[in-house]
């Protein structure tokens, strides 16, 4: 088994301008140490219903009412923080926010890993010996000798389909023929509970046999902590 850097293509190309942005990495630096309440506040707003910063603030009374920290006090500068960096991708137009949004997943889950792991990679892929070359790549590997890793990350429970799984499958399979241990799985920005129907429906009733699943409420695990 050995990773390689993925061949490079058009879309390839357009969307290395997104992960390049700017707010790209502060949005996922945020939502790396964010709570579970602060992460959820930045999907509700990055999904571009309002870009009212008020008519949030009342929807997240814990974050910014009059029970939340007072203004001034650092969880307080977050939640806002967060608030301000999700209004600039919701503000951007519906296919540059969706883009927007799947970069900012891939930056957070590898800014989290790295605080487990140590050097993590983007966009590689995986090789196996006598088998003809995959040309997906991997959002984020981690390339540990004996303790590799390979993830796809999603904005949504509804990006999880059937092709994504079969490849991150295939990984784990191909790493097993080899006498390697591969972990595969999925971070997805998103509730778990909609993730395992979306699962179940995609795979059936094993849906998680072999993969690993990192949803919204458990982004903490990808960097060995609970959840906050």
């Amino acid at each position: 088994m050995r990773f390689m850097e993925a061949r490079p293509d058009g879309r390839a190309v357009v969307y290395a301008h997104i992960q390049a942005d700017p707010l790209v990495q502060r949005a996922a630096d945020l939502l790396a140490t964010a709570t579970t309440t602060q992460r959820l506040l930045a999907r509700a707003v990055m999904n571009g219903q309002s870009t009212d910063p008020d008519r949030w603030r009342t929807m997240f009374p814990t974050l910014f009412g009059p029970e939340a920290p007072p203004p001034g006090d650092s969880a307080r500068d977050r939640s806002e923080a967060i608030l301000s960096a999700s209004l600039e991708v919701a503000d951007r137009g519906e296919q540059t926010r969706s883009q927007f949004r799947g970069a900012i997943v891939e930056a957070m889950a590898e800014c989290l890993l790295a605080q487990r792991t140590g050097p993590v990679h983007r966009e590689r892929r995986i090789l196996f010996d006598g088998r003809p070359s995959e040309i997906h790549p991997y959002d984020v590997t981690v390339e540990r000798e004996g303790a590799a890793e390979a993830w796809d990350c999603k904005w949504g429970a509804r990006g999880i389909k059937g092709d994504v799984i079969h490849q991150l499958d295939d990984a784990r399979r191909g790493a097993a023929d080899e006498g390697e241990k591969l972990l595969v799985g999925l971070v997805v920005f998103d509730a778990r509970r909609s993730c395992e129907v979306r699962l179940v429906r995609e795979r059936g009733p094993v849906a998680l046999e072999g993969l690993r699943l990192i949803a919204l409420e458990g982004l903490d695990r990808l960097a060995g902590r609970k959840p906050a």
